[in-house]
């Protein structure tokens, strides 16, 4: 008589495999609707953490599943390896938001002055939903920024408020800076140069027949920007995060101080009362575009 052993069957591990495939396109989805689509961050992070808990879960399963096949030699072997394989991914930008959650400062509002943030041309406002209503930014947040960033600062450089003005706006742009609002922004006319100077031999060659002359600047009741509060020229927009889209709101602030001009950068999360180190790396990536594009005239 032939004897047929039967393999047990895991159930963990085919539960855990539906799981994890449902857990995945569902933070697929969310992501690339929040990304590129309507849904709210808010409502992405909702679903983002419950896609994430179901991932944990469809884990345990499959560790259970592993486990019954170690033991036992049951089935359910590839139906683990493919939960935990759906599971990577929620779970690994998971871990990533958390890790960042504990170790960096709870702050969602970083600028380079510290001591005189550069105020906003309009304030940010955004519905919090379930996130909660967010704390004001206090001298302590300043603070634990100083303690955590220390080299994060604004910049010096030797050319007129005309030209860096003119630079910060350029960078800010290929940056990827959603320009919402501008003050102070430089005003420049094309003079034409006399016929009897063009035709000059000394001139240079191909020399063009219009060149870019600073004006003085209107009247404040003639600007565009008449509207905003009176100070320093200022540049603000709105950014978003390259991964999941998160929305910062950037202002770039230009002070003219004698020979030179100088750059702080203040940006805030819109939402939640952490920006996960996000604003610092912004910062730093514009600071860092801008020394190439004003490359030469950087000061102290």
């Amino acid at each position: 008589m032939t004897v047929r052993y039967e393999r047990p069957v895991s159930r963990a591990a085919f539960f855990g495999r539906r799981i994890a495939v449902f857990s995945f396109f569902m933070f697929v989805a969310a992501w690339g609707l929040h990304r590129f689509g309507p849904l709210s961050t808010p409502s992405f992070l909702a679903v983002f953490i419950a896609a994430a808990l179901l991932c944990t879960f469809a884990a345990y399963l499959a560790v259970l599943g592993i486990g019954a096949l170690w033991f036992k030699g049951a089935r359910g072997g590839k139906a683990s390896a493919a939960a935990l394989l759906f599971a990577a991914l929620p779970l690994a930008a998971f871990a990533y938001g958390i890790s960042n959650y504990v170790n960096l400062p709870p702050i969602y509002d970083v600028s380079t002055d510290t001591a005189d943030p550069p105020g906003w041309l309009h304030v940010p406002d955004a519905d919090q939903s379930w996130l909660g209503q967010r704390r004001p930014v206090t001298a302590v947040d300043r603070q634990a920024q100083v303690a955590r960033w220390r080299d994060l600062t604004g910049r010096r450089y030797d050319g007129g408020l005309d030209r860096v003005y003119t630079a910060a706006l350029k960078v800010a742009v290929a940056q990827g800076l959603d320009l919402r609002f501008q003050r102070g922004a430089p005003e420049l006319a094309l003079q034409e140069i006399p016929e009897t100077e063009v035709g000059k031999e000394e001139a240079v060659p191909d020399a063009l027949d219009f060149v870019p002359v600073p004006i003085p600047r209107p009247a404040e009741s003639e600007r565009d920007d008449a509207g905003l509060p009176p100070g320093d020229p200022s540049i603000q927009g709105e950014q978003r995060t390259f991964a999941f889209g998160f929305r910062q709101d950037v202002v770039i602030r230009l002070r003219e101080e004698l020979e030179t001009t100088l750059v702080d950068v203040r940006v805030a999360s819109r939402y939640g009362d952490r920006d996960l180190g996000s604003g610092v790396a912004y910062i730093e990536r514009y600071l860092r575009a801008l020394d190439a594009e004003l490359l030469g005239i950087a000061g102290d």
